[in-house]
């Protein structure tokens, strides 16, 4: 299969080129409308609309995006909860019919309670995992049942539950998660379709991604995987290393995420893993750059690979050679990188994996 390439759409204009995240601060149509323009001329597949407690409602981003986009495909973050199953899965269904098939669902179950709490869920972590397995599965429900049906669990109850509305993918739109814990990885080995990590060394993502397709595979499954990484290139490798240094001390002071401005540490089990890579060394494989991580405490998607055009596609191939079959790449001066990636990167990852998958056709 060929590779995906995801990219990430925020909702204004960044403050600087050292930008760590783009999800909060208002919103600007126009710079939406930019923003996913620039994407799919730069050759995206997908693209990442995020959520927090307080940002502009993802969906209602994302519609207006592909509104006025052609083949885009847009990632929507969503945390399962706040909304009834059922009205999601119409609202899903509804989506992807409108955008001609062009959705794909990102199940998060929340960063940190302080978070979660801003939007008045109080409902511990462990906890949240097994109402988002229930949440799945009643919404899987409502998708392919064609007659009324009744639903009783710990979490939800519905009584003669039906949509008119079905999604237009079949059997529905894939579904990504993203976690480390215990309950994350129960929930995405039985009812989702993609599991997303942060670049770590190759040696302990092989590790982690044999360990997720054994679970899996205890249900009947055959996960996809997606790996979330910082590309920084230049013409020469010395001035990729220059300017990632450069980026990490305009990073260093506001992380850009309201709620957790004044955490000093990791906030989540992903981040706990990301921050103990970067304690170990700076550089890993030679060119997976882990600083941006430490002094952020891992919050979000911050660990980067660092050179020339051809070596961070090279270095990307070696995690699509692993078996992921997609990547999230996203720059820190959104706008010039999405472009400079669809000139650079982009072209040479996709036929480097094609030229991958001849050589093992080929045996």
């Amino acid at each position: 299969m060929p590779i995906k390439i995801i990219g990430m759409i925020g909702v204004t204009p960044p403050r600087s080129d050292a930008t760590l995240h783009i999800i909060e601060g208002g919103l600007s149509p126009d710079y939406v409308t930019q923003a996913a323009r620039a994407h799919e001329a730069s050759g995206f597949d997908l693209v990442l609309v995020g959520y927090s407690s307080s940002s502009a409602e993802g969906f209602l981003v994302a519609l207006h995006a592909a509104a006025r986009t052609e083949r885009l495909g847009y990632l929507i973050a969503h945390r399962p909860g706040f909304l009834a199953p059922t009205l999601m899965a119409r609202k899903i269904a509804t989506f992807d019919h409108l955008t001609q098939g062009r959705l794909v669902l990102h199940v998060i179950t929340g960063k940190t309670d302080d978070e979660q709490e801003g939007d008045g869920d109080f409902t511990p972590k462990d906890e949240r995992y097994r109402r988002a397995a229930e949440y799945l599965e009643l919404m899987k429900l409502a998708w392919s049942n064609e007659r009324p049906f009744d639903f009783a669990g710990k979490f939800y109850r519905v009584k003669g539950a039906h949509s008119d509305v079905r999604p237009l993918q079949k059997p529905h739109p894939l579904i990504f998660f993203g976690g480390a814990s215990e309950g994350a990885l129960e929930m995405g080995a039985r009812l989702c379709d993609v599991y997303a990590i942060y670049a770590e060394p190759l040696k302990s993502a092989r590790e982690r991604m044999r360990e997720f397709r054994a679970r899996a595979a205890a249900f009947g499954r055959t996960p996809g995987f997606n790996v979330s990484v910082r590309p920084i290139i230049a013409a020469s490798e010395d001035a990729a290393w220059d300017k990632a240094n450069r980026i990490l001390a305009g990073v260093s002071g506001n992380k850009g995420w309201s709620r957790q401005e004044a955490m000093s540490g990791p906030v989540d089990n992903a981040g706990r893993r990301l921050t103990s890579f970067a304690l170990e060394r700076d550089v890993h494989d030679e060119r997976l750059w882990m600083p941006i991580a430490r002094a952020t405490g891992a919050l979000g998607n911050t660990s980067c690979l660092v050179g020339t055009a051809e070596q961070v596609a090279a270095a990307i191939l070696e995690y699509y050679k692993l078996g992921v079959g997609s990547v999230l790449i996203r720059g820190f001066d959104p706008m010039n990188d999405t472009v400079e990636f669809g000139r650079e990167l982009i072209p040479r990852i996709k036929a480097g994996a094609t030229e991958v998958d001849r050589l093992q056709a080929a045996g």
